[in-house]
């Protein structure tokens, strides 16, 4: 069995895709249940219980070491009848801000 070289790039390609992919839902996981837990502290709806993807970026860590800095966005409410919306980043693994845009308190 031979494999060629543009196969083994294309196949090499593949596997890298899928396993960002992987490690992107899990990094989305970490986020939303950070995120509902805040949104619950405080006593405020995450609505559609769900975040979004609105970019990401390579950024370096307080090591040095290169990580995908992600920004997700999502709407809560504090009374049910207006939507607001926030902001959580991700460096890595790792939460580095949460920002909740100014809304009315019950």
């Amino acid at each position: 069995m031979h494999i060629d070289l543009e196969s083994l790039f294309w196949l090499t390609l593949i596997a890298f895709l899928l396993y960002h992919w992987w490690q992107s839902q899990k990094v989305k996981e970490v986020a939303l249940r950070h995120t509902r837990k805040h949104c619950k502290e405080l006593e405020l709806q995450l609505l559609d219980d769900n975040i979004n993807l609105r970019g990401f970026w390579l950024k370096r860590d307080d090591k040095g070491q290169l990580r995908i800095w992600r920004a997700y966005n999502f709407e809560f409410s504090s009374t049910g009848d207006e939507r607001y919306s926030g902001r959580v980043i991700t460096l890595g693994h790792k939460i580095t801000d949460l920002h909740l845009e100014p809304h009315r308190l019950v």
